[in-house]
């Protein structure tokens, strides 16, 4: 192995043994109240964290199907092209998620915006309006939680300096999340 795989692959192993667990455990929590209540799961983020979202959203509504569960109501806002390229175009790339949240977000709705670097201009616009409008907010960051943590209610950091690592990450906290949602909905089923 290269020597660069090498430190890679030992810089990620020791950047997974510092996740915040009690974090992604609120997560958890926060994701079955949303469930159980019927309230939506809106995910947003730009670029690998767009491919996030995404993954997340397919997750969350198909993954964690279970008898006797109501499904996740959960929306990727980074899968309507055509939305996305209109706000983005009309008005600014700034209210690219914003404008879907105009139309989208309830008060109580769950909104998870994941950035590598917590500053991403069009997250931090939709994660002010999300919880001025009553949403419980979470940020999926990175390096030092950018101003994204001090917006949310909930900043799971990944503490790390390299993006690739950081989105590596996002990946695996996404499926742990899923799989944690999975096995506890099992547990508190009567089947």
């Amino acid at each position: 192995m290269s020597t660069i795989s090498s430190r890679y692959l030992s810089e990620l192993s020791a950047t997974i043994s510092r996740l915040p667990l009690a974090e992604i455990d609120r997560l958890i929590e926060l994701l079955e109240a949303a469930r159980r209540e019927g309230r939506q799961v809106l995910l947003l983020g730009n670029g690998g964290s767009a491919a996030t979202a995404s993954h997340f959203c397919c997750d969350l509504a198909k993954n964690t199907i279970t008898p006797g569960l109501p499904p996740f109501r959960a929306l990727s806002l980074t899968d309507n092209t055509a939305l996305m390229t209109a706000w983005a175009n009309d008005t600014a790339y700034d209210n690219l998620f914003w404008g879907q949240l105009q139309c989208l977000l309830r008060p109580g709705d769950l909104v998870i915006g994941i950035s590598g670097s917590g500053n991403s201009p069009n997250v931090l616009r939709a994660m002010e309006m999300a919880r001025k409008e009553g949403a419980t907010t979470v940020g999926l960051i990175g390096f030092a939680g950018g101003k994204l943590k001090e917006l949310v209610d909930l900043a799971i950091i990944v503490p790390s300096q390299c993006m690739e690592q950081i989105e590596d990450l996002h990946l695996v906290i996404e499926h742990l999340v899923v799989t944690a949602l999975r096995e506890r909905a099992k547990g508190n089923t009567n089947e």
